[in-house]
Order: structure tokens, then sequence, then C-alpha cells
């Protein structure tokens, strides 16, 4: 215990030494100074990007990022030559140096790594605590504290038979993992941005590939870091069984998902900017119409006409019927059933029905419209006018919705009239001959 106060008595002293206060209050200042300038930066920079897409956005971020620590180290070189001319001891300040020196490199290798991740990464809301990170580990290092944190690290831990589990071994396994994902998703959003560039492919099967090149790489560098931190992949062997079996039983279901997700990228019979229609029944419905905007891995994300989004499991879409209404050819057929009374001329309204599509700027004339007498019912005859058009994801409704209302225009310019379902009821006295 007196050993310690002398320590902490020894330490103190030099501490409050006139030359030990200098360098503080030089650093001090200077990292100050660094930090109201960034403040300063940070709304007129916010600006910039906002205005300045492209690289000038990521050169506004880059400022934002740096610009203080990189004054800071400036102002504590000046210092240093100042107080070195006045003969003060300057080994605090040549500390101080390098570890404001060592915080800019850091700064800029991470912020350059999350550029290259893009710009809507998770990286860009980590940048600040994978820096602070990596700078105290080069920190406990130039101050010689690293070897006797691990040493303190590796003594707390439990042992399980010949093996031993400590505090540094859980560290540095998480550390190694951490590098080689890193490293691993990195090389997959490299190749998503070249696939991206090869307009000969599909872009089913772009994402396809880069979805599949990133599961393998992440599942790679996993097996990789492990290896690296010394773990010996065969105990893992109970591992893999359990998670087999949990994958037969309780994630069936999602492993079904993920490989229904493949299927559908490889085949290409569903991708983005597909219209499609979930309805499971055959023709031109147009129940859950809507517009594939993404392939995820588990789900296809679907928009329909009221801008609501639908998660469409991939399993769904593999096992039930699906209209695609832009599979092959986007021209589909319409049909629009109509009833007239039994008074009226059915040649004429079958020519009317055909007028009624002259001028709808969506009814193509190659196919031209037909209409047809389909059969006699109980309350009229039965008509239908077939027409085709090719952007079904456009609407098809509001298409339906224009020439209805031309039919009905027509039929009233030539008396022609859509009878309403009726009975005829006898009520005939009792005893009356039903003859």
């Amino acid at each position: 215990m007196t050993e310690l106060r002398l320590r902490l008595g020894v330490l103190l002293d030099l501490l409050f030494t006139r030359n030990v206060l200098m360098e503080v209050g030089c650093v001090a200042f200077c990292l100050l100074a660094g930090w109201f300038v960034g403040t300063a930066l940070r709304k007129p920079a916010a600006a910039a990007r906002a205005a300045a897409p492209g690289w000038r956005y990521y050169v506004a971020d880059g400022i934002v990022a740096v610009a203080p620590v990189a004054l800071a180290l400036a102002l504590e070189l000046l210092a240093r030559g100042v107080l070195a001319a006045a003969h003060f001891d300057t080994s605090l300040m040549d500390v101080a140096i390098r570890l404001t020196g060592a915080y800019v490199v850091v700064r800029i290798l991470v912020f350059l790594f999350a550029v290259s991740l893009g710009n809507k990464s998770w990286m860009q809301h980590w940048e600040v605590r994978v820096t602070l990170f990596f700078w105290l580990v080069i920190a406990a290092e130039t101050l010689g504290w690293l070897d006797p944190i691990i040493g303190t690290l590796d003594n707390v831990g439990i042992s399980s038979g010949r093996s031993r589990i400590t505090a540094w071994s859980v560290l540095k396994l998480l550390f190694t993992l951490t590098l080689f994902v890193l490293a691993a998703v990195w090389i997959s959003r490299w190749i998503e941005r070249r696939l991206k560039k090869l307009g000969n492919l599909a872009p089913s099967t772009r994402i396809g590939i880069a979805k599949f090149s990133n599961a393998f790489l992440i599942g790679l560098s996993v097996l990789l870091g492990l290896n690296a931190a010394g773990v010996d992949l065969t105990a893992l062997t109970v591992l893999t069984g359990a998670i087999g079996l949990g994958l037969g039983f309780g994630l069936q279901s999602i492993a079904a998902n993920f490989v229904s997700g493949f299927v559908l990228l490889l085949d290409r019979s569903i991708k983005p900017g597909d219209v499609i229609s979930l309805s499971g029944q055959s023709g031109t419905s147009t129940e859950n119409f809507g517009w594939v905007q993404e392939l995820r891995g588990r789900y296809v994300v679907v928009r329909d006409r009221d801008g609501v989004e639908m998660l469409v499991p991939n399993q769904q879409l593999i096992s039930n019927a699906v209209i695609n209404w832009s599979y092959t050819d986007p021209r589909i057929r319409l049909k629009l059933p109509v009833r007239i009374a039994y008074k009226d001329d059915p040649e004429l309204a079958l020519q009317v029905l055909l007028t009624a599509c002259e001028g709808q700027s969506r009814v193509l004339l190659d196919p031209a419209p037909v209409s047809r007498l389909m059969h006699f019912s109980d309350s009229g005859i039965e008509l239908e006018l077939r027409f085709w058009i090719s952007d079904p994801q456009e609407g098809v409704n509001n298409v339906r919705s224009e020439v209805n209302r031309a039919i009905w225009r027509l039929f009233k310019e030539h008396k022609l009239t859509i009878p309403p379902a009726q009975r005829e009821i006898v009520v005939r006295p009792p005893g009356h001959d039903l003859d």
C-alpha cells in the first residue's frame, strides 16, 4: 500500500510540474480547437451533402469526419515546435502527436472502407465506434499497455477438461471473425457492383449471383475466421448436426423460403418490374394485383396500386399459382360481359360493342376487338366484348371502366337496354287447374 501511495505521489508530482502542465494545456487547446471547427462544419456540410449527390457527397462527408482531427494534429505539431524552441521537454507532446496521427490514419481508412460499401451500408452508423476501437488498440500498444492487458484477460477464464477458455481467447475469436466477415462483405459488394454493370445479364440472374456469392463468402469467412482463431473445426460436428435438425424441424419454413428464393432468381420466372396477381385463379383476375419491387432472400416485395407493399414469402410463389402479366408477352385479353333485352337487335348490339373500343388509346387494333353472342339466358341475351391491351402494368380495371362507360353511352344513343335479372311469379287461387 505504501509503494502504491509512493507511485501515485510521484505521478502527481510529475503531472503538476510546469513542463507537463504546459504540454497538457497545449494538447487540450488543440483538441478543443478541432472540436469547435468540426461543430462549425457540420451544418454547411450537411447542406452540401444534400445538394451534391455522387462523389461530392462523400467529399463533404469526409471533410466533416477528418478535418477536426487533422486540424488538431496540425496545431499539435505547431505547439510542439514552439515548445521545443522555448527549450521545454516535448516527450508528452510527441506521444500526443503519435496518437492523434494514428487516429487520423484509422479514421481515413475506416471512412474509405465505409464508402466502398455504399452510401446505405450499416458501416456508416458504426464508423466512429470502429475507429475508436482500432485507435484504442494502437494507443495501448504505443503506451506499452497492450501486453499487460492481454496478460490480465488471459488469466480470466474457465477450464473444461484439457481446454481452457479465457476472456482474451473469446475476444480474439470475435475480433478475427469480424475481420473476416468484413472482408467477405466488402468482396461481395464489389462483386454486386460489377454485376450491375453487365447489361447482357437479366436482372434476376444478377441478383441471384450476387445473393449466392454474398451467402457463400460470409459462410466461408466464418469458417476461415474460426480456423484462424485456433478453433478446431472438427469439434463443430455436433453443432452442425444440431443445425441440421433445426432446419429439418423448427427452421423448415425459413429454409424453404430461402431455397425458393434462389429458385425464383435462377429460373427467372419472377423478376423486379414484373406485374403479378396472387389470386391463384386463371384468367385476367386483378385480385392482389401489384408490381414486383425487390427479390429478397426470404420474401418478395410486391407493391399494389394503393401504394401498399406486401411481403410475399418465396415459398408461396413457388407452391401456388401466380399470374405473371409480363412473363413472355405483355399483351393480355380482357373480356367484358354485357346483357341486352330480347326486344333489342343483337346484331346492332354486337356492332355497338365494337364501336365502344374505337378511340381507346390502350386497346390494340391487332389483334382486333371482337364481340360474341354467348348464350340466351333467362333475363336476356348474353354478349361479350373481347379486346387486347399491351400495358397491364398501367392497370386493368381503369381500361375496363373506360370501355364500359363508352358502351353505356352508345347503348343510350341506340336505345339498347340492359335488363336486370327478373322472375315472374304467378299466384293462382285454390282449386284452380294448374294446366
